[in-house]
């Protein structure tokens, strides 16, 4: 599905090695691999089947990063509902966090609704994590919502943050 992109783990710099990683779609030899690092990441985590019922469905899509090892450094999950985009999940294990693989996994998903020719992405991100918010403005997300308490453990507001698609269309 793509190149070969290197990543380093979190470690000392003398000991880095970069780890070349490839994104590629959800399978089901990966769901558990998913499901772990989604325990590891949100406090109400996606369960193996769900993320197996999601191989099922028409209108989602999952890519993983994943090692020549098959080894699972991240992922994310995009659903389509007619010309609209909703981005489920963006995950990525934290030793190897802020080296482009969220964003890898989000141009992704951006090229995709460019050439399907959907009016919007969206998502929820919780008020607090800043890393998140920081990819997605960069991304040309816009704060355009809030679901108060949305989130548990602990209870939080999320932000709705879109990237309206269409409206670019219109001025180009």
């Amino acid at each position: 599905m793509s190149e070969w992109k290197p990543v380093m783990a979190s470690v000392p710099e003398k000991a880095r090695q970069p780890i070349p990683y490839q994104l590629v779609p959800m399978d089901r030899e990966l769901v558990p691999q998913i499901a772990a690092l989604e325990r590891q990441n949100f406090s109400m985590p996606w369960t193996e089947e769900m993320l197996y019922d999601e191989l099922d469905s028409l209108t989602s899509s999952c890519i993983v990063a994943v090692t020549g090892e098959r080894e699972v450094l991240g992922y994310a999950s995009l659903t389509v509902v007619l010309d609209e985009g909703y981005i489920n999940n963006i995950a990525v294990k934290q030793e190897y966090r802020r080296q482009g693989l969220a964003s890898d996994l989000l141009g992704v998903f951006l090229r995709f609704a460019q050439a399907q020719h959907l009016s919007f992405l969206t998502l929820e991100v919780r008020e607090s994590n800043h890393a998140a918010r920081n990819l997605y403005t960069k991304f040309g997300f816009q704060e355009t919502g809030r679901r108060k308490n949305y989130y548990d453990k602990p209870t939080e507001d999320a932000l709705l943050m879109t990237r309206f698609l269409r409206q670019e269309e219109d001025e180009t």
